[in-house]
């Protein structure tokens, strides 16, 4: 089936979305539901179909190009299928830097503009936010060296005025900039507050990729945007309501975040013990599978 539905996208125009929509999902859900052997074996039927990696480009383009005003409260069909777009990208990234697939077609993002999607927001959906955020995710992880990706949008017209410590710290970070890791981390920890369930985890996963791709960058710069007094204060303000709130999945894994890297002013032993405390009073049995995962790696990192 993925010979014809992919066939059939590639024959499709981005507006085209009572077509696209239900045929992007069976493509991104053949990657996700089946088997290792054959999960190798989709990647390959995918990434060899040039007209699908064309229409997925027009696709992610559309993002920019549909105007914000226009979009209801509702998603709509279009927000939808802009969804399925960058949800089946990173999916296509990840497995084929797993398996190391050829690649036939390379696709081109504008990385300014992703970054910018989440740090403005600009009325875009909540889904259609994670679903870019998946990709960032995507991209952080493999160091923008996808084989499957060109990245577009790199330099930024200041760059050139920006102070010497500053220009050796981009350059480190390439192709990001110190000033967009900055606006992208305040940004995340805005939506943060919103305290919607699916925003939550998709934040904090991206916020976990930004601060290991600084790691490996720059260990300087990872360990001063861990340490963010603001941090702090996001903490408190997810605090803010109900018992035992210390167990919200989001709040462990940032938690987690900060013990791993040693962010002191942010979490003190006063708050670990907090957690322990909770945890052991806590019916573990009991528990949403997302705060047991999260609560496990806590405790591990512990």
């Amino acid at each position: 089936l993925l010979f014809p539905v992919s066939n059939l996208c590639g024959k499709c125009r981005p507006g085209d979305t009572d077509l696209l929509q239900p045929s992007l999902n069976f493509l991104y859900w053949s990657l996700h539901q089946t088997t290792p052997c054959s999960q190798q074996r989709a990647v390959a039927v995918l990434l060899s179909s040039v007209s699908l990696l064309e229409l997925l480009q027009k696709v992610l383009e559309c993002t920019w190009l549909w105007s914000p005003p226009s979009r209801p409260a509702y998603l709509s069909s279009e927000d939808a299928l802009l969804c399925s777009g960058w949800l089946l990208v990173a999916s296509l990234l990840l497995y084929q830097h797993r398996y190391n697939t050829e690649v036939h077609q390379t696709l081109s993002v504008n990385l300014t503009e992703v970054l910018n999607a989440v740090i403005f927001r600009n009325k875009k959906p909540i889904l259609l936010l994670v679903s870019i955020m998946q990709f960032l995710r995507a991209v952080l992880r493999q160091n923008f060296s996808s084989s499957l990706l060109v990245i577009v949008g790199q330099k930024t017209a200041s760059s050139a005025t920006q102070p010497q410590p500053s220009s050796l710290q981009d350059t480190a970070l390439h192709p990001l900039a110190m000033q967009q890791v900055f606006s992208l981390v305040v940004s995340l920890q805005n939506l943060l507050v919103h305290k919607d369930l699916m925003l939550s985890q998709a934040v904090v996963a991206c916020l976990e990729t930004v601060v290991e791709y600084l790691y490996v960058k720059n260990q300087d710069a990872a360990l001063h945007v861990a340490s963010q007094p603001w941090h702090r204060f996001l903490l408190f303000t997810l605090l803010s309501g109900g018992q035992k709130s210390f167990l919200q999945p989001e709040v462990l894994r940032l938690m987690t975040l900060f013990v791993r890297y040693q962010s002191r002013n942010i979490i003190s032993q006063k708050e670990i013990s907090q957690i322990i405390h909770e945890a052991a009073e806590a019916n573990i049995a009991e528990l949403p599978e997302a705060t047991s995962c999260a609560l496990h790696l806590f405790l591990s990192q512990v």
